[in-house]
């Protein structure tokens, strides 16, 4: 399978179609191909060759569509770029991949230019938007109108399709590889559930397209021959313009995009009728925060996609049915039409139903491996099974019930505590508009459940209203034994919350 394929059947099919929206600009399927086929002949006139490795650093846009086609249609491997990192990461992602060739949009031209003097090997950047090119810089647009269109070189199969570099919550990113028929095969298990995206629908890319999440959607895009519509950079307020505006069917989120969206003013009141599908991921969500935005999007179904990157990204799915169910809706659904999924113990044998160990996965969209990383690729494929390095258990139906990083549960006074079990109740109180659960040193108990909320607006709490609330629902020694507030949880590109850096924030050595 080819990533480019789908739009070879687009361009025979439907070549008039709006294929890209990107503010004001709208362009064909027809208008595309030409496009990415222009930048795939830039791309090799500029030296790119079978394999080589080019590197895209941009907010969402149609240029980042035509990039993640025009690469491997050169014959290249992509490598999209967290531009939330420092230029000493970049450059040393730079140097790891050996990217001589740059693709960058006015917003990180200054982030780039930090970038070069420690990436010698850039040889080649290509800059794109409204801003003067810089300097060394080579101009899209000029390009594109001046290269003679390239036959597809028809990368695909166990050809490597890019280099996705993890979202770095456990510690150093690492580049996850992936080949064409990794990414195919999960774009056509999470189409197989029925409820991914809308067949010929509006596509809105609204999450960072430099992570995977978003890419696998763009995949699932391609497939069903969406209209792909750009939202540079996500505010509550822009994404509900442009579902409005653009009559959007189908958008993928992370809860906290999900909150801000309902919690915005005035949200209730616009027309949100268009809207069909909404896929949410990255991080657990609330029952209370799920149940209020059924209410802002009352014309859509609502699937969960649970993975990780190094899965393509998605290993278990939750359909719209089983969000109506009273204990399922807590789940992460079961395996995707792709995957193969256990839980298993510490010496990798699967555990009966209903018991917490590692959740593992396999299958056709199993990464090849961590770029240049062998020793860390085998511990993590070993047996030949993703190790997510997540807790959870699986029920008798087959449901996964996600309960915690395997390293952020919480031991206290010698009884496990799960980190998502907690913040679920903590969440049901009016006042808390986010929560994350950690651990923190505790003289007597060893570690003791601390709370870090994030208020609604004009709200206030005490330690002991959330213990009230809790007891309603939990043990008495899940409950919080103490409470800290912010304006808003660390997060990742991938919106999963940074709870290493909230217990370094929080943390007193034991005694103090």
């Amino acid at each position: 399978m080819e990533v480019t394929q789908p739009l070879h059947r687009a361009l025979q099919l439907t070549p008039d179609r709006e294929y890209t929206v990107a503010g004001d600009r709208v362009r064909t399927v027809a208008e595309s191909a030409d496009r990415v086929a222009r930048l795939a002949g830039v791309l090799q006139r500029s030296g790119v060759a079978d394999g080589d490795r080019v590197a895209i650093v941009s907010l969402n846009s149609d240029i980042f569509h035509e990039s993640l086609l025009g690469i491997p249609w050169a014959g290249g491997v992509v490598v999209p770029v967290n531009y939330r990192w420092s230029a000493a990461e970049i450059a040393h992602s730079f140097a790891e991949c050996d990217i001589a060739t740059l693709i960058v949009d006015d917003t990180w031209l200054d982030l780039v230019e930090s970038v070069r003097p420690l990436a010698p090997g850039l040889r080649t950047l290509i800059h794109f938007g409204e801003k003067p090119t810089p300097d060394g810089m080579l101009r899209y647009e000029d390009l594109i109108a001046s290269a003679a269109p390239a036959e597809d070189a028809r990368r695909g199969g166990a050809d490597i399709f890019g280099i996705f570099y993890t979202g770095g919550t456990t510690g150093v990113p690492k580049g996850v590889v992936l080949t064409h028929d990794n990414m195919m095969t999960s774009g056509f298990g999470c189409v197989a559930s029925g409820e991914f995206l809308t067949p010929e629908g509006r596509l809105l890319h609204v999450a960072p397209m430099f992570h995977l999440a978003d890419i696998a959607s763009w995949i699932g895009g391609l497939i069903l021959n969406s209209t792909h519509v750009f939202v540079p950079a996500f505010t509550p307020a822009g994404v509900l313009d442009t579902m409005e505006k653009q009559r959007g069917t189908d958008v993928l989120v992370v809860p906290t995009m999900l909150q801000m969206m309902v919690d915005l003013p005035g949200a209730g009141d616009r027309d949100l009728s268009s809207m069909k599908h909404i896929v949410y991921g990255a991080s657990p969500i609330s029952e209370a925060l799920l149940d209020r935005a059924a209410l802002l999007f009352p014309q859509a179904t609502f699937l969960q996609a649970y993975g990780m990157s190094e899965l393509a990204p998605v290993a278990t799915m939750l359909l719209s049915v089983d969000h109506h169910h009273p204990v399922r809706r807590r789940s992460a659904g079961r395996a995707g039409w792709h995957t193969e999924v256990r839980v298993v113990d510490e010496n990798d044998v699967e555990l009966p139903r209903g018991s917490v160990g590692e959740i593992v996965a396999r299958g056709g969209a199993t990464m090849v491996g961590y770029w240049k990383k062998p020793a860390e690729t085998a511990e993590a494929l070993r047996g030949g099974w993703m190790h997510t390095g997540d807790g959870g258990y699986m029920d008798e139906d087959g449901y996964v019930y996600v309960v915690d990083r395997i390293k952020d549960m919480i031991i206290t006074g010698g009884e496990n505590v799960y980190s998502v079990e907690v913040e679920n109740v903590v969440a049901k109180h009016p006042a808390v508009a986010a929560v994350a659960i950690i651990g923190l040193p505790d003289e007597r108990w060893g570690e003791r459940v601390h709370a870090v909320i994030v208020l609604q607006p004009g709200q206030e709490v005490t330690l002991e209203e959330i213990q009230a609330v809790a007891r309603e629902h939990i043990a008495g020694y899940k409950i919080p034994r103490s409470m800290s507030f912010l304006d808003a949880l660390p997060l990742s590109a991938q919106g999963k919350v940074l709870k290493r850096e909230l217990r370094l924030r929080e943390y007193e050595p034991v005694g103090a």
